[in-house]
């Protein structure tokens, strides 16, 4: 389900053109192909009671909890000020991103507005347009909350799912012979 959300949204961030940085989608895109793949391991295993696989499949989805849950933590730890300087070297290293940022939130310039730069957004024609960093910083703020919990809670989904496996990994097939070892 994760993986199919995934996906989709960076489909539909390309659609409506939210996003033009092709590195993005395609992370995201490659997540969720590589979520969807493992969930299909886990089925085919838990479906043909296939030994390898689900221990496979457990063993993935633990290295995919220890991962999330760490960029989770590190998403609802950040205060204001590492935000700011995240969000800052984030602006100096995307030209693309600075360039959608300006469109979509009618700003220029991280701190100050200077009208001898180039600007994409509308307010640039008027010469009076505000920094985008207070805008971001507001947004970010909600972002890194919103991300930090929904990626805690799958975490947890995911850690359930890893011990669920463990414990039902090594029963027998009901439908297989009696006499035969797992």
């Amino acid at each position: 389900l994760v993986s199919l959300l995934l996906i989709g949204i960076a489909a539909w961030g390309i659609g409506f053109g939210l996003i033009s940085s092709f590195r993005v989608v395609g992370v995201a895109i490659a997540v969720g192909i590589f979520l969807f793949l493992i969930a299909l391991v886990g089925l085919i295993g838990a479906v043909k009671h296939h030994q390898v696989l689900l221990f496979f499949y457990m063993i993935i989805l633990l290295l995919v909890f220890i991962v999330q849950f760490s960029v989770s933590c590190a998403c609802l730890a950040l205060n204001k000020k590492q935000q700011s300087e995240l969000l800052e070297v984030g602006w100096n290293n995307t030209k693309s991103a600075r360039t959608d940022i300006e469109r979509h939130l009618n700003c220029c310039g991280f701190r100050v507005f200077d009208p001898n730069e180039t600007c994409s957004s509308v307010c640039f024609r008027s010469h009076h347009c505000q920094p985008c960093a207070p805008i971001i910083e507001e947004y970010s703020g909600r972002v890194l909350r919103f991300v930090g919990g929904i990626g805690l809670f799958f975490s947890f989904t995911e850690i359930l799912g890893v011990w669920l496996t463990y414990r039902y990994r090594n029963q027998k097939d009901p439908r297989a012979n009696p006499s035969a070892f797992l």
